[in-house]
């Protein structure tokens, strides 16, 4: 990845982590022309968000606050983490499932 291409998609990488429209938004704006750095963080904001739905419907069912506490640190974690990767042009995957997020959502482009 080229200092280049970092520059260039910066901005549409942090757009990427501003919820979920902030995601749809992002992969409009990285249509023309493609950027490797933006559709990295494409891909990494919009696996945190669908697992913020899909754990938040699972965790909805247990009705305890510790076990909701526990999911908002964890999504937290892992959306600041990624948001703060992009806003120093770091190529890394959010920790636990962000090598998946890559594979899964390869129709990202």
């Amino acid at each position: 990845m080229t200092e280049e291409n970092i520059k260039t998609g910066k901005t549409t990488a942090v757009v990427a982590y501003f919820t979920m429209l902030g995601t749809i938004i992002a992969i409009f704006m990285n249509m023309e022309p493609k950027n490797p750095f933006a559709r990295f963080h494409i891909r990494q904001a919009f696996g945190i968000f669908l697992s913020f739905f899909a754990l938040g419907f699972l965790v909805s069912f247990l009705n305890s606050w510790p076990a909701s506490i526990g999911f908002y640190v964890f999504i937290f974690v892992l959306w600041g983490y990624g948001i703060t990767n992009a806003f120093q042009g770091n190529i890394v995957p959010v920790p636990l499932l962000g090598k998946y997020f890559q594979k899964w959502f390869t129709f990202i482009e």
